[in-house]
């Protein structure tokens, strides 16, 4: 890394001066009215293929901006209807790929790869996309591999973000955030969507790390470019909660919960609640939760095994049924966290059967 790579000091990174956007609020609207355009071209069957895979994309950010899985299947269920209608173009291969990844067939992933490239899919491009992949399933050596390559052909928020996220899922967080301040500092749009993920990305990663400074800060900086951004207010209730805001934190997880179809808000909202004893609330979340990753589970297991484990394991009580999960999420994705999670669900069995 180069000495222009500025390291953060002790109070966490100064993101003051960051790259200026279009107000959050505008661009959802914009993201919207997008979206349904293009959709009611694809229902009148006028969409080109770079404008399918427009569509795929941009209901995907949505999906993940506003914390709702819906918008993830219909982006798959486009997906599909991209391939259908072009069945020879490897665009519409790749953006399948990329919904199997997104829940986790990672095996239907690669094929769909594997077939684009035989379709003439341009080199750089696929090893951007198998690079995802590597990383998602823990081959981190082969990832940056694949992620240098990259890098040596150009550098933009795309390509330096990948490293940065790479080294972030190999625990390697200080150099991780040196290529998470590159990737901003090279950002040229207008948009807030590249930037505020970015720095969502780099929150978590630190508010993972246990530190709470410098995960706010990250965390902070997406939510004034995307107040409506849900895994971001997520993490920030983890923040308030973690530095002893209860009640700030109990009010954001309502508001997610009741927003979002993702049962992750509600599993939090339960484990706060019955932490400081209001039972019959955390219940009522607990219930849902509960009944909504049985939906996930039924529909998307690879996807959501992890997820259901974590809740199985705390507000869920089922610590065996934690461990079955997380020893399958882990023969799935052989990281970090997937064996921190089967590490805990053992101890919790353990001390179950003692």
């Amino acid at each position: 890394m180069s000495s222009s790579l500025a390291a953060t000091h002790a109070g966490g990174p100064d993101l003051a001066g960051g790259p200026p956007t279009t107000a959050g609020v505008i661009a959802m609207g914009n993201l919207d009215a997008r979206i349904e355009g293009l959709t009611s071209q694809a229902t009148r069957g006028r969409l080109t293929a770079d404008v399918w895979g427009e569509l795929v994309e941009l209901t995907v950010l949505r999906g993940h901006v506003l914390g709702r899985i819906d918008q993830a299947e219909r982006a798959a269920s486009l997906a599909e209807r991209f391939v259908d209608q072009a069945p020879r173009d490897p665009r519409s291969l790749v953006a399948r790929a990329r919904l199997s990844s997104l829940f986790h067939r990672f095996a239907a992933a690669l094929d769909d790869l594997d077939a684009a490239a035989a379709l003439g899919f341009d080199r750089r491009s696929m090893d951007e996309e198998r690079a995802a992949v590597c990383q998602a399933v823990g081959r981190y050596e082969e990832a940056l591999t694949l992620h240098r390559q990259a890098l040596s052909r150009g550098q933009d928020l795309s390509t330096l973000g990948a490293m940065a996220r790479c080294h972030a899922e190999s625990g390697e967080a200080d150099e991780a955030e040196r290529w998470f301040l590159a990737a901003r500092r090279t950002y040229r749009g207008v948009s807030p969507f590249p930037p505020a993920v970015l720095e969502f990305q780099c929150g978590q990663m630190w508010l993972a790390q246990g530190s709470l400074v410098s995960a706010r800060i990250w965390l902070e900086s997406a939510a004034r470019r995307l107040p409506s951004y849900v895994p971001v207010q997520g993490h920030l209730a983890e923040t308030d909660a973690a530095e002893g805001r209860t009640p700030v934190a109990t009010q954001r997880l309502r508001r997610l919960a009741l927003a979002s179809d993702d049962p992750d808000y509600a599993t939090r909202l339960a484990r706060l609640l019955d932490r400081f004893e209001a039972p019959a609330e955390a219940r009522t979340w607990r219930a849902h939760a509960a009944a909504r990753y049985e939906e996930l589970m039924a529909r998307h297991p690879e996807a959501y095994a992890d997820h259901a484990a974590e809740f199985w394991l705390t507000v869920g009580g089922d610590p065996q049924r934690a461990l079955r999960l997380g020893r399958w999420n882990l023969a799935l994705r052989a990281t970090p966290r997937a064996q921190a999670l089967v590490n805990r669900a053992m101890c919790r069995v353990g001390q179950r059967q003692q």
